[in-house]
């Protein structure tokens, strides 16, 4: 859309603003063909199931799909920046006092002596619960070491649902237990402080 509409959005306000250009651009996409397909496709009884999955299992595993999607994404960008030896993917990390261990998406150079971890939370993934990523960045906060970096990677509409949790979120950054939360739109914010992390600590 935004390659065939050039600068600017292409919300409701850009549809507004000028209705004969977006219709044109979606008919250009092919939007109007698919509707056509879709209205005179022949229904079959599995067509149903499919459709009552989808408001079931079905979305559980697309948000499956999304909350990995996620963790791909910043795993390639982490790995752009150290050695595959010094990162070490979804496991347990030892905790301060060197007995207990608690999970993190990414430990770097290792989950026995992590001088950085990243935790990743893709809202509207299933295991992303608003409440459990609360949780689950507390229990990090409570068990890493104080010199230990924690960088939080999140993103989804449904942060916008419940804006309390966000601010709780927020009030670890300022507190310095989060060095700091990225989005997707802060890659290169995102390069950048590995970057440094990484020569700041040799690794």
């Amino acid at each position: 859309m935004r390659e065939i509409l050039g600068i600017g959005g292409i919300g409701i306000k850009r549809y507004l603003a000028d209705p004969p250009a977006y219709l044109k651009a979606l008919n250009q996409m092919g939007l109007s063909d698919m509707m056509s397909m879709a209205v005179h496709q022949p229904l079959h009884w599995s067509d149903v199931l499919v459709e009552r999955l989808k408001g079931g299992r079905g979305s559980a595993i697309k948000g499956q799909t999304r909350g990995r999607g996620m963790e791909d994404y910043v795993e390639g960008i982490v790995r752009s920046i150290f050695s595959d030896k010094k990162v070490a993917v979804r496991g347990r990390f030892t905790g301060a006092k060197g007995q207990s261990t608690e999970k993190a998406d990414f430990a770097i150079p290792s989950l026995v002596d992590p001088l950085i971890l990243i935790e990743v939370k893709a809202y509207g993934a299933t295991g992303s619960k608003q409440t459990d990523v609360i949780g689950d960045i507390a229990r990090i906060v409570g068990e890493k070491r104080p010199d230990t970096v924690l960088l939080l990677v999140t993103d989804g509409i449904t942060w916008k649902q419940r804006p309390n949790d966000l601010r709780k979120l927020v009030e670890l950054q300022n507190e310095g237990r989060i060095q700091r939360i990225y989005t997707k739109s802060m890659e290169e914010e995102l390069k950048n402080d590995l970057e440094s992390l990484r020569l700041e600590n040799d690794l």
